[in-house]
């Protein structure tokens, strides 16, 4: 019997995270191939939804089948925020050039110090693989299907007024207080609520939080006990959220996103909204959506593989669960001239 040709649309891939192995699983599960120096698919085209760097082992890998796949008109890419950190943390102040837009602080040092390892620090390929990034646009509006990292935010968008990344906004988004700073962190992280009442929990780093990720997409009223990401332990009440940092969303175009680290095979969707986070750098599969045209996600839509193995169509759940921040090695950062943020290298 002859397989069922795929019909046309997009394939909406998880965040990455040098997971190279699993990048090529899914891929090649996908019905894409490898022709010249690109995988390609004859009538499909992935959209990447940032996030494939930092934490993995096979990050140069990662970077070069998605940098290879978007040359190729074979992918589209948004940037996530471990691309918009590793620009900050490149790139110098321009009226402080002895600092630079992300501060070298031990912790930033520990989140991006795999990267640096494996690209080399300050090298060619750094610099490049920098410039890269800058390319990449906060979010793509393709009429019919929506992508953005963390949050589909319409105010901050406005705000910002394009999805473009330059210089001026790097400076802007890099600067506490600012609204660029509120708009990209929205975007690319999530908006935050602070919890009710003194209410508190340890992160996985073991920081004590007073504000937890809201879960945007949730279409229901916001409140505490169903609109906050905190750990499964930590009990917070029914209580109605006053002034919610975003507004939920309801539009009726899809829209697909990253960054929120669910379990597979627990998906977490709504009719309008799926996370395609599964975890692929801490044991879960790489996921991907591969989205037809349909006005509403379903559930058989969702694929996923790991390194080694691979699975399809899971049940479909939401979990509430908090999102880990891996430790790499100690590594000391870059000092380098700024890229020019707004042309390709």
């Amino acid at each position: 019997m002859e397989k069922p040709i795929d019909p046309p649309g997009y394939d909406v891939v998880g965040d990455v995270h040098g997971s190279a192995a699993a990048l090529e699983r899914l891929l090649h599960q996908m019905g894409y191939r490898e022709v010249g120096s690109s995988f390609r698919h004859p009538q499909r085209q992935v959209i990447f939804v940032g996030d494939l760097i930092d934490r993995g082992p096979q990050q140069r890998r990662v970077l070069h089948i998605a940098r290879s796949m978007v040359a190729a008109g074979a992918a589209k890419a948004v940037l996530g925020n471990h691309e918009f950190n590793a620009i900050a943390y490149f790139t110098h102040h321009p009226s402080r050039p002895h600092e630079h837009l992300r501060h070298h602080t031990e912790k930033h040092i520990i989140q991006h110090a795999a990267f640096l390892q494996q690209i080399g620090n300050g090298s060619a390929d750094h610099a490049e693989a920098i410039g890269w990034f800058a390319t990449l646009p906060l979010w793509l509006d393709l009429g019919d299907i929506r992508v953005v990292h963390a949050c589909w935010d319409a105010d901050a968008m406005a705000g910002l007024g394009t999805a473009d990344v330059t210089a001026e906004l790097m400076v802007a988004a890099s600067t506490r207080g600012t609204d660029a700073y509120r708009w990209v962190e929205h975007l690319c992280k999530g908006p935050e609520v602070r919890l009710p009442d003194g209410a508190d929990f340890l992160d996985t780093d073991g920081n004590r939080r007073t504000e937890a990720r809201f879960r945007w997409w949730d279409p229901r009223p916001p409140n505490f006990a169903h609109s906050c990401e905190v750990p499964a332990h930590v009990g917070l009440p029914d209580q109605t959220i006053d002034a919610p940092p975003v507004p939920a969303y309801v539009d009726p175009v899809p829209v697909f996103f990253g960054h929120y680290w669910r379990t597979w095979p627990h998906l977490d969707a709504t009719a309008h909204a799926a996370c395609v986070d599964y975890s692929a750098v801490r044991g879960g599969p790489l996921v991907a959506y591969r989205w037809s045209g349909e006005r509403t996600t379903d559930p058989s839509h969702f694929v996923a593989a790991h390194a080694a193995s691979h699975v399809v169509c899971p049940n479909i759940a939401s979990p509430n669960i908090a999102s880990p921040n891996l430790a790499s090695p100690n590594l000391a950062g870059p000092n380098l001239a700024s890229p020019n943020l707004a042309s390709p290298v």
